[in-house]
């Protein structure tokens, strides 16, 4: 009894010691599996934690590179282009700009050689001909009194393009473009009118620059854009429009121009070419000047010749070129008159305008 009670004692102790080491064992695997799970809970979080410190860096370093975008586009508009030339053509518009509209401009004529008569300097620019504009030096400021002068607008037509550059300090190889027009009034219609438009062709430039102002002329507010630019000074913008051959009554035979620019045009490098079955002559003319805008004569007499519409005048009788009279130069048949253009540098002419009959 004593071994029976023993041995189920040893059992019972067994059964214990075994259940003991399965609790153990047990427990020991929910600790391992809490650890486990705790070790990736944690990694979870270290991971998140990552992955927004990765966040908030991408945000800070594209919020860094979008101010350094911002603060060196704000320097390029304030210190400007990198480019010498483009820097001189921004600081040739402004200053010329403000030349046209800071004063009233002034004019001095040629001494009638190579120097100018500093002594008759004037501010009446506006009141001289096209061609004492061309022999003297002008600058063309716009202003009186503070306000646009209307008669210096429509004085622009009598300078050349050249002249009109040198006046506002362009470098020779610079030019410019001008445009006028009425930016506000009371009269609705008015609003936008053009006053002066003209200059050199902005097709051809390489680098350009443009700068406005606001200026008062009355009741109205003008606006004035100077655009300058390293295109040809070159004003070539004369057209043929008429040719009297056979002139009644023995008037002299005559030659019609147009000049198609607002800006008056020097006649210095231009031609004419007659020519027909039996002859052919050819005038290379070395001075004189036509307005902007304007008509021309060109004539075999200057003491016969009707003036009409135009508005100058100029005499090819003593080049032989046209006749006058019983003098016909131009054959009444057929014949060819072409108006032609040197360029400067250049030997060979180009024709622009051409009128033929018979």
């Amino acid at each position: 009894m004593d071994d029976s009670k023993t041995h189920r004692m040893n059992h019972t102790k067994t059964n214990r010691l075994e259940t003991s080491i399965c609790l153990a064992t047990f427990m020991t695997s929910l600790v391992v599996v809490g650890r486990m799970e705790e070790a990736d809970w944690s990694q979870m979080r270290n991971d998140e934690r990552g992955l927004t410190a990765v966040i908030e860096f991408l945000s800070a370093f594209t919020l860094f590179l979008m101010i350094l975008t911002a603060f060196m586009s704000l320097a390029q508009l304030e210190m400007g282009s990198n480019d010498t030339e483009i820097d001189q053509v921004d600081q040739a518009v402004v200053s010329g700009l403000d030349r046209l509209t800071s004063s009233s401009g002034w004019f001095v004529p040629s001494d009638g050689g190579d120097g100018f008569d500093h002594a008759n300097s004037t501010k009446d620019w506006h009141m001289q001909s096209a061609a004492a504009l061309e022999k003297g030096r002008v600058q063309t400021g716009l202003m009186e009194n503070n306000q646009l002068d209307m008669q210096r607008v429509s004085a622009l037509s009598n300078v050349t393009l050249a002249s009109f550059s040198q006046g506002l300090g362009l470098d020779e190889d610079l030019t410019a473009f001008l445009r006028i027009s009425i930016h506000a009034s009371n009269d609705d219609s008015r609003i936008g009118l053009i006053l002066f438009q003209g200059g050199a062709d902005l097709n051809s430039a390489r680098m350009a620059s443009t700068a406005s102002s606001t200026v008062r002329a009355g009741s109205e507010l003008v606006l004035i854009t100077l655009e300058v630019h390293d295109a040809n000074r070159g004003n070539e913008n004369l057209l043929l429009t008429e040719v009297m051959a056979r002139p009644i009554s023995g008037g002299p035979e005559w030659i019609e121009v147009y000049n198609d620019n607002a800006f008056a045009t020097s006649l210095y490098g231009w031609s004419f070419n007659t020519s027909s079955k039996s002859t052919s002559n050819e005038v290379l003319l070395q001075q004189g000047v036509i307005s902007g805008h304007s008509v021309a004569l060109f004539t075999g007499s200057l003491t016969t010749q009707e003036q009409g519409n135009a508005s100058q005048m100029f005499d090819l009788g003593q080049y032989g070129l046209l006749g006058t009279g019983s003098m016909n130069l131009l054959d009444d048949g057929d014949g060819i008159v072409e108006l032609r253009f040197t360029r400067p540098g250049q030997i060979n002419p180009v024709t622009y305008s051409k009128a033929e009959w018979g």
